[in-house]
C-alpha cells in the first residue's frame, strides 16, 4: 500500500468516526429535557436490599423533588466552591465552581460568571439530595423542613474548614445534618447525626442520591459538530472494586437499571468536564440503584442512589451516618486520591488505554513549558523522534516509488486494461528495485491510534478547557475560530501530495486524492484547535523529513549516474 492509499484510509476512518458520533446524537433515543416533577415515593426493589438491614423491607424512599415549596436558601462557600442549600430537605440545589468561568475571559467579558454544575432551574435541574428513612420512627427525608441559624457561611482567611449545620426535630428524635467544606477542596463532607431522646429505639437507613434532568437536545448536525460537549457522555456512572467503572446513559435507565450492593464504591452523574459523585465510607457496604422519576411522562428526571446499612439508635443514644460529595472538575491526576477509581469519571471510551498515558505525558510537558499548546508541540517532537526510523523508511520507499513513475506508466501502456498482468509486472519491478509498497502502511498503525487518543484527551480533559495558545486561539479544546490551523494543514497536505508518488493509482483514486486536502480542511474546521495544532506541527516536521529524504535519494541517484 503506497502513501496515497494511507491518507485515503485515514480520511475514511476519520469521516466514519465522526459520522458515527453524529448518528448517535441525532438518532439515538433521548428524552426531552424539561422541568422535574414531584413523584410519589417508590420502594427499593427486593434485589436491591440493604446489607445489614433488619428482616423488614427497606423503607420507601421518595424519588422525586420536594412536593412543597422551597424552604430557606443558605449559601456555603470556600475558595473554590459556592453551594446553595435548601432547608427544605437540606439538599444542595446549586453549586458554582469559582475557579472555572462559564466563558473564556476576554476584554469584553473580563469577569464571566462561574460554571454552575448543580442547579434547581427547570431546564438544567441537577441536585444532590440526602436524607434518612425509617419504617416506624420519625425520619427526615430530602423533603423534610430543616432549620438553620445562619443563611450565609463563608470560609474566612486562614480558616482551614467551615461547617454548616441544619437541624430537624420530631417526636423526641433530633437530626443534625452537617456540611463541611475545606480550603481548596471540591469534596463536601456530609454527616447526619441522630440523637434519640425518645423512649423507643430508632431504626432506619441513610441515603444519598443525585437527580437530574437530561440535557437539552441539539438541534442538528452542525451544532453537534461545533459543540465540544455534544459527543461527551451524559448520564450515571458508578465504581465498584469488582467490576470497576460502569456507566448508564439516560435512555438505558429503564432497560438496564443498576441494582447492586458493594463496599468501596461511589455513584455519580457525569457530563462534559465536570461531575458530581456521592462517596460512602470505603468500609461500608451500601446498596446502589438507579430510577426514573415520572417515567413515560412528559417531564422525566433520572437519579442514582446509595443506601447505607440499617442504623439502630437506642433511647438516650446517638449515631451518625457519613458520606462525601464531590462536586467539581474531572482532574485526572488528583481524583484517585479522593476515592479509588474516581479518575475513571473522565470517560475516554474505547481509547482509554491510549488517552490516559497521553494525558499524563501532556500534563508533564505542560508543567515544563507552562503552556498546553507548547506541550502539544513537544509531544509531536517526542513522537517524531521515537518514530523517525519508521517514517524515514516510509519516505525512502515513497521517494523510490516516485522515481519509478515513468516505468510504471510504461507498464500501463504495455498491458492496457489487463489489471492482473499489470499488478504482477509492478510487483516484479518493486522486487527488482528493492521497493516495499507496504512500508507506507506501518506509520498508520501509530498515526490513527494517536489521532483518536489525542482527540479524546483534547475533548474530555478539563485542564485543556479554555487553555490559550497564541493570540487568536483562546481555547485549545474548541475549534480554531478563524480556521487558520485547518488552512495550514491543507497546505501541508498539498506539499505532501507533491512529494508523494501516484504510482499504481487508477483514475478514480487519483481524483479522490485531489479532493483529500479539501476533505481534511472541512474535517479539521470542526476539530479542537489543539488537535489541529498537533497535526499541523506533525505535518510540517513530516514534510521536512520527507523532503530531506527525497533529496538524499535523488542525490544518491545522481552520484550513481556520475
Amino acid at each position: 500500500m503506497n502513501q496515497t492509499r494511507t491518507f485515503l484510509l485515514f480520511a475514511l476512518m476519520a469521516v466514519a468516526y465522526l459520522l458515527w458520533m453524529a448518528w448517535e446524537k441525532d438518532y439515538a433515543p433521548a428524552p426531552a429535557a424539561t422541568a422535574p416533577v414531584a413523584a410519589s415515593s417508590t420502594s427499593l426493589p427486593a434485589d436491591n436490599s440493604v446489607p445489614g438491614a433488619s428482616s423488614a423491607a427497606t423503607p420507601a424512599i421518595a424519588s422525586g423533588a420536594p412536593a412543597t415549596a422551597v424552604g430557606q436558601l443558605i449559601t456555603v462557600s470556600n475558595d473554590v466552591l459556592r453551594l446553595t442549600i435548601d432547608t427544605r430537605g437540606g439538599s444542595v440545589v446549586r453549586a458554582e465552581l469559582l475557579a472555572y468561568p462559564a466563558e473564556p475571559v476576554t476584554k469584553k467579558h473580563p469577569n464571566p460568571p462561574p460554571v454552575r454544575l448543580l442547579d434547581d432551574a427547570a431546564a438544567d435541574y441537577f441536585v444532590a439530595q440526602s436524607g434518612l428513612v425509617s419504617a416506624g420512627s420519625p425520619a427526615p427525608d430530602h423533603r423534610a423542613l430543616f432549620q438553620s441559624v445562619q443563611t450565609h457561611y463563608e470560609l474566612a482567611s486562614g480558616q482551614p474548614e467551615l461547617k454548616a449545620e441544619l437541624t430537624w426535630q420530631q417526636g423526641g428524635v433530633k437530626v443534625t445534618k452537617s456540611y463541611t467544606l475545606k480550603r481548596g477542596s471540591y469534596e463536601v463532607g456530609l454527616s447526619q447525626r441522630i440523637d434519640n431522646a425518645g423512649t423507643a429505639p430508632w431504626q432506619g437507613n441513610a441515603y444519598e442520591q443525585l437527580q437530574r434532568a437530561p440535557r437539552p437536545a441539539h438541534t442538528g448536525w452542525l451544532q453537534n459538530m461545533t459543540d465540544p460537549s455534544a459527543a461527551s457522555f451524559f448520564g450515571a456512572g458508578w465504581y465498584s472494586p469488582e467490576d470497576h467503572f460502569k456507566s448508564l446513559a439516560f435512555d438505558k435507565f429503564q432497560k438496564d437499571p443498576l441494582r447492586q450492593s458493594f463496599a468501596g464504591g461511589w455513584a455519580a452523574m457525569l457530563q462534559h468536564y465536570f461531575f458530581a459523585a456521592w462517596i460512602p465510607p470505603a468500609t461500608q457496604t451500601s446498596s446502589y440503584s438507579t430510577d426514573v422519576v415520572n417515567a413515560g411522562g412528559a417531564h422525566p428526571t433520572y437519579l442514582i442512589r446509595t443506601v447505607g446499612p440499617t442504623l439502630s439508635v437506642a433511647p438516650g443514644q446517638s449515631a451518625s451516618s457519613e458520606a462525601r460529595l464531590y462536586i467539581g472538575p474531572k482532574l485526572t491526576g488528583t481524583l484517585d486520591t479522593v476515592a479509588p477509581g474516581l479518575s475513571l469519571a473522565t470517560n475516554y471510551g474505547m481509547f482509554t488505554v491510549i488517552a490516559q498515558p497521553m494525558h499524563a505525558l501532556l500534563s508533564w510537558l505542560e508543567k515544563i513549558s507552562g503552556n498546553w499548546g507548547v506541550a502539544i508541540i513537544l509531544l509531536v517532537l517526542i513522537i517524531k523522534g521515537l518514530t523517525w526510523k519508521l517514517t524515514a523508511a516510509q519516505y525512502r520507499s515513497s521517494a523510490k516509488m516516485r522515481k519509478l513513475q515513468p516505468r510504471v506508466a510504461a507498464l500501463k501502456e504495455r498491458f492496457g486494461d489487463d489489471k492482473q498482468k499489470m499488478q504482477m509486472a509492478m510487483m516484479e519491478l518493486y522486487k527488482k528495485e528493492k521497493v516495499n509498497p507496504m512500508t507506507g502502511c506501518f506509520p498508520v498503525l501509530i498515526t490513527i491510534p494517536i489521532f483518536y487518543g489525542l482527540y479524546e484527551v483534547l475533548r474530555e480533559s478539563v485542564e485543556l478547557r479554555q487553555a490559550p495558545f497564541v493570540g487568536w486561539i483562546h481555547d485549545l479544546s474548541a475549534p480554531d475560530p478563524f480556521f487558520v490551523l485547518p488552512a495550514l494543514y491543507t497546505l501541508v497536505m498539498l506539499g505532501q501530495q507533491y512529494l508523494m508518488p501516484a504510482t499504481g493509482m487508477d483514475p478514480a483514486q487519483a481524483k479522490m486524492m485531489k479532493f483529500m486536502p479539501l476533505v481534511f480542511a472541512v474535517l479539521f474546521a470542526f476539530f479542537p484547535a489543539g488537535l489541529c495544532l498537533y497535526y499541523v506541527v506533525n505535518g510540517i516536521t513530516g514534510l521536512a523529513q520527507q523532503w530531506y529524504i527525497t533529496h538524499q535519494v535523488e542525490q544518491g541517484d545522481a552520484k550513481a549516474k556520475a
